[in-house]
């Protein structure tokens, strides 16, 4: 972004531009007889006020903008050459003004020559346009580094949006893996449920079947078979629960 689309520069050269083509009709204004001064004089009158007010209007964002010059992208040292210019526009209005009004009063010559030599005290146009160029280069370095300062922020940003990317699909695996152990223990957990079932039928079965042979066997025959049975009973547990 280059000063000529700052717009307080865009503003302040309108202006400027008003406040040259008030002092060449002023020029003019002193050159004419009196009798066709009239329609000039309120031209010059009309044309003072509103750059008054244009310049007022300045003044007030050069205030708005002192609040937070951070926020705004000037430092104090651009706010000082703002108010400065301002200043210096202002006078040179208010010193056109009051010699167009003396000449209109009739005030006297002396009245108003005084009031023309402090008019042509005033920085004439070669020495405002260096000063623009001056505070034009000022704000164009200050501008490019703003901008630099921006695109580093803008960079870093990126940098920690991509840490932040990585961060979540580094989450995102460990949810996945979480889920797919939570399946595999269910899997384990079902399978060991149907085993337990499987077992407790087939001592369901094995019970069923000794309180039958114990209801026909001898007492002799009734010893051998609990033996028979706790020997198998052994041997199942062991295949079951130790393979």
């Amino acid at each position: 972004m280059s000063s000529a689309q700052d717009p307080f520069y865009i503003v302040k050269e309108e202006i400027q531009g008003s406040i040259d083509k008030l002092q060449s009709n002023f020029h003019q204004w002193e050159r004419i007889d009196s009798g066709d001064q009239v329609h000039l004089t309120k031209d010059l009158l009309a044309t003072s006020e509103s750059i008054e007010w244009q310049v007022d209007e300045l003044d007030k964002t050069i205030s708005v903008a002192a609040r937070d010059p951070a926020w705004f992208g000037i430092n104090e040292t651009e706010l000082e050459k703002r108010r400065r210019w301002t200043s210096s526009a202002r006078t040179q209005v208010a010193n056109v003004k009051k010699a167009v009004i003396a000449g209109k009063d009739g005030l006297g010559t002396t009245s108003a020559m005084g009031l023309r030599r402090e008019l042509m005290r005033m920085p004439d146009a070669h020495q405002t346009a260096g000063s623009n160029q001056y505070s034009a280069d000022d704000n164009d370095d200050f501008i490019s580094s703003e901008s630099d300062r921006q695109l580093l922020l803008i960079k870093q940003q990126d940098e920690e949006l991509d840490e932040l990317s990585a961060s979540v699909e580094r989450i995102g695996g460990v949810g996945l893996t979480i889920h797919e152990e939570l399946l595999a223990q269910e899997k384990i957990i079902d399978d060991l449920g149907t085993e337990m079932d499987t077992t407790s039928n087939r001592l369901d079965f094995v019970q069923k079947k000794v309180a039958m042979v114990m209801k026909k066997a001898s007492a002799k025959g009734q010893m051998m078979m609990i033996c028979f049975l706790l020997a198998l009973f052994i041997i199942l547990f062991v295949l079951v629960f130790l393979t």
